[in-house]
């Protein structure tokens, strides 16, 4: 099994405080003969739909020597990633979870924008200090 990120508590506890049920303590992703890690998985009740909203979490801290490193092995993790789920569990969305000072740094900027605008990540972007979900992007 993979370490933790230095944030995986921090969103965790975010996640909750949002009105998350976390349901999977790494969420692992079986195929074939190899398995993979997701960092969360975790479940909303919605009053007005029984089934509810699943999500999975990879949380990436960008604390390497290049953010532009951290977000190309962070892309390709959560495009990897995707893809598995769409196969086993398509009613489960995915998202990478980044401080928020990253979405400001990248997903404000034109590099960021692209990769959403193609769909290449569902992000949120977390306080770390006060483990508060600042702002979904779907």
């Amino acid at each position: 099994m993979p370490a933790k990120d230095i944030y995986h508590d921090v969103v965790k506890n975010a996640l909750v405080k949002d009105g998350w049920t976390i349901t999977h303590d790494p969420y692992r992703l079986s195929v074939g003969k190899k398995d993979l890690y997701v960092d969360l998985g975790a479940e909303r009740v919605l009053a007005a739909e029984k089934a509810g909203q699943k999500i999975a979490v990879e949380v990436k801290s960008f604390v390497g020597e290049s953010e532009i490193d951290d977000l190309e092995k962070a892309i390709g993790q959560y495009v990897m990633y995707r893809a598995i789920l769409a196969e086993k569990e398509p009613n489960r969305l995915l998202y990478l979870a980044v401080p928020q000072d990253i979405i400001q740094d990248i997903f404000e900027e034109p590099l960021g924008k692209i990769l959403l605008k193609h769909s290449l990540a569902q992000v949120i972007g977390f306080d770390p200090k006060t483990e508060v979900i600042i702002q979904w992007i779907p």
